[in-house]
């Protein structure tokens, strides 16, 4: 038995912590609830300044920035794609989905989707760091997932083998969408 209760906060570097906080309060509505200043790092006693800031990513999660202004200037990892490093954040319906695209584009930012994942529709776009962020409502059925939990070992063994995309689920993309019996 895991003794891990739920994700205590996720934290990322962000370029200018205040303009972090307003813009996730504008855009996604999350509350600051939270920020923590030290000139020492407290875990390696190293000297670096640091401002760490808490929102409310709803449900009891929390999403934390860290402004580093004795660092190098921030970057991503250049050999992964930008599409994969990604914070996804579930909405609850397709409306807010669709809304909030509408708010964001309002604003000038670039919005990819509504993008149908079959199990979920999402929309993607950047925060002003340059984190991409998904925001996913779910649409599956219980099929669906049900269909997809027995054959998650096979696909994973079989990805393990080959480094080839196992087609087990094939029938969540060749526009079925429906369960196979």
């Amino acid at each position: 038995m895991s003794p891990i209760e739920k994700i205590h906060h996720v934290a990322y570097r962000c370029k200018d912590a205040k303009q972090t906080v307003l813009w996730y309060e504008k855009h996604l509505g999350m509350r600051f609830v939270l920020a923590i200043s030290e000139n020492e790092v407290p875990s390696t006693k190293a000297p670096d300044p640091y401002m760490h800031v808490f929102l409310d990513a709803g449900a009891g999660n929390v999403l934390a920035f860290f402004e580093l202004p004795g660092q190098a200037e921030m970057d991503r990892d250049r050999n992964t794609p930008t599409w994969v490093q990604h914070l996804a954040f579930k909405v609850d319906s397709y409306q807010a989905l669709v809304e909030t695209r509408e708010r964001l584009q309002a604003a000038g930012i670039e919005v990819i989707g509504p993008t149908d994942h079959t199990l979920f529709k999402s929309i993607y776009f950047f925060d002003p760091n340059g984190h991409r962020l998904e925001l996913a409502f779910d649409c599956g059925t219980p099929e669906m997932h049900q269909r997809l939990d027995a054959v998650k070992w096979e696909m994973l063994e079989e990805w393990s083998q080959t480094r080839r995309a196992p087609q087990h689920a094939a029938w969540m993309h060749d526009g079925s969408q429906s369960v196979p019996t």
